[in-house]
């Protein structure tokens, strides 16, 4: 099926590409990198283009561009519809990467003894779409490819999708297909290859709170007005009680439990609990009371505070009792439990916990459902083949921690489900400073993914 010779002469323009993809800083989350998220967009058009897609276009929304192309090669075939976004996260704080953020550079780690790629990016999302532009460009260029193929790659993952639900709703008949595939994901290890069968949702919320009307001297004011600071980071930390479970009053109502064997069969993921630790360098884990660390971060909700900040942080020294403090909190959903439900529980227990000197404002930002996906559709037993004839072993079914909202929208609103067919790892550092990708996964991704066209349309048959 793969045509190895293509690939081998071709190997080190792929490469070649995706760097300088990465060199674009398409930071969604903030405005002054507007003309670069254009320009990212821009790039994966010109690259489809080249790739044999047709009716490629940057279509505008009402926020940053989406990039659909196609090519149809027969309408009796079945039809994939691949999806991705070209938008990374902001790479503060810049001290902490040891090269730039958006000069990719190539270094081997005890993980990718073979080379990994350091840049904002690498693995989230740009490497791994990149994967399909490329493998669709081998199968075309071979005369491989088995179905007809769809391009939707978005600019706004990386803050909640606002402007892809009226993309898909203006565009039904366009998006028509039988399923959609997503690389942004991760597999458990280069040896143990995994396909997520199951995501959180997501509810993202900024707070305010709000003291005296200036900032006071806290040697003639402390003591006698609250602090806002002080006050915040009280109200945070009784989020959780003693068993670090969500202290808000109907949270875990609509939780969906797992039965013993479900857990069980979870649980069949190999996880080195030692190693993990020794990756991270913390002396113990944290989370939930009866939970492992698997269950934590798969099938259980989660609240976190992802940033605070009020007050003087300057250099030096400033008295200062701030008139005001902030922090942005993301609680990870799981089956059941809705976003918008979950953003009311936590602005009206938040407000409620708010002592008599100070006011109190949230904001919510986005979010999205928690999904569970089939792991016996013709979609993910194709993706499961696929998996096993280029990694030599069968992949296994596994929760995702993270969120990607578009999946229960694209079911909504396109009746299609999804299968997450990813290749990074947990370890990659995605959102953190030093994101990077494994070459052997980039590889690894280009080389799998005509398998999944071609198991596919097989079973579709």
């Amino acid at each position: 099926m793969i045509d190895t010779n293509y690939f081998t002469e071709n190997k080190d323009r792929f490469l070649t590409e995706l760097l300088a993809l990465l060199r674009i800083p398409s930071i969604s989350a903030d405005s002054a990198y507007k003309s670069d998220v254009i320009a990212a967009a821009n790039f994966i058009k010109d690259k489809l283009i080249i790739a044999g897609a047709d009716k490629v276009e940057v279509c505008e929304t009402a926020g940053n561009p989406i990039v659909y192309g196609e090519k149809m090669i027969d309408p009796n075939l079945p039809t994939v519809l691949v999806y991705g976004h070209y938008d990374v996260q902001p790479a503060v704080p810049l001290e902490l990467w040891e090269t730039p953020p958006f000069e990719p550079t190539i270094r081997q780690t005890a993980i990718h003894p073979d080379g990994a790629i350091f840049a904002r990016g690498a693995c989230d999302d740009k490497g791994q779409v990149y994967m399909h532009v490329k493998a669709f460009e081998m199968m075309m260029a071979t005369q491989t490819l088995p179905c007809n193929v769809k391009f939707m790659i978005e600019g706004e993952e990386e803050v909640g999708s606002t402007h892809l639900g009226p993309f898909c709703i203006a565009n039904k008949e366009r998006l028509k297909a039988d399923v959609v595939l997503i690389s942004d994901t991760s597999i458990i290890a280069n040896d143990s290859p995994s396909i997520d069968c199951g995501l959180r949702g997501l509810s993202y919320v900024e707070v305010e709170v709000m003291g005296p009307n200036r900032d006071l001297h806290s040697g003639v004011y402390g003591g006698a007005v609250a602090n806002p600071i002080n006050v915040l980071a009280k109200m945070i930390a009784s989020m959780h009680d003693e068993n670090n479970h969500i202290a808000i009053p109907g949270f875990y109502d609509l939780v969906q439990n797992l039965t013993d064997k479900e857990r069980a069969a979870l649980n069949e993921a190999p996880f080195d609990l030692e190693a993990y630790k020794k990756d991270l360098d913390i002396a113990a884990v944290w989370g939930e009371n009866g939970y492992n660390v698997l269950e934590r971060t798969g099938i259980r909700p989660t609240l976190d505070c992802n940033g605070i900040w009020g007050g003087y942080i300057g250099e030096g020294a400033k008295t200062v009792l701030p008139s005001k403090a902030f922090a942005k909190i993301s609680m990870r959903l799981v089956p059941n439990q809705d976003s918008e439900t979950i953003t009311q529980l936590f602005k009206k227990h938040f407000e409620s916990i708010a002592p008599a000197g100070v006011k109190v404002i949230v904001r919510p930002h986005h979010g999205g459902e928690p999904v569970v996906t089939p792991i016996d559709s013709p979609a993910y037993l194709a993706a499961e083949k696929a998996m096993e004839t280029t990694f030599g072993k069968k992949p296994i079914p596994t929760r995702g921690g993270g969120s990607i909202p578009i999946v229960a929208l694209f079911e909504r609103e396109l009746g299609l489900k999804s299968v997450l067919m990813g290749f990074g790892l947990d370890s990659d550092a995605l959102h953190s400073p030093n994101e990077h990708y494994g070459l052997f996964n980039f590889y690894k991704g280009i080389e799998t993914i005509p398998y999944f066209f071609k198991y596919f349309t097989e079973l579709k048959k």
